[in-house]
């Protein structure tokens, strides 16, 4: 199995960089995919749609973002995920320990799970190893 792409859709430089830090040293060969927010990230699959080794296996998609938040990602990523080569899965990412938003993230088909940051490396690896 090629080694796992990871997009990180967060426009918290911290958590994009100590993320991106910790995959790596779980796996080096990782390859992690990095967006400010929802609306840079649907353009880069829109364009990619027919690419599979540029797709992410793995989306980590922060709900607070400027532009183009979590959930009008969610809404906008249902419209061309048919047309995608390889549907990635999407883990919900936030600090919000708000019961709404993880009852709604929870609720998303679209969404496998909600992750509350910080993510410890230990559930990194759960991820890349899945």
């Amino acid at each position: 199995m090629s080694a796992p792409v990871i997009a990180l859709i967060d426009d918290d430089e911290v958590f994009q960089l100590t993320s991106s830090r910790m995959l790596r040293a779980i796996n080096p060969d990782v390859t992690v995919k990095q967006f400010a927010n929802g609306g840079v990230a649907l353009s880069f699959f829109a364009e990619q749609a027919e690419n599979a080794e540029e797709l992410p296996d793995i989306i980590l998609l922060d709900i607070n973002m400027p532009y183009v938040d979590g959930w009008m990602f969610l809404q906008d990523f249902e419209k061309i995920r048919e047309s995608l080569v390889k549907i990635p899965t999407i883990f919900m990412v936030s600090s919000s320990i708000d019961p709404t938003d993880i009852s709604k993230a929870k609720s998303n088909e679209q969404v496998l799970d909600y992750l509350i940051k910080p993510i410890s490396k230990a559930k990194f690896e759960v991820l890349i190893n899945q």
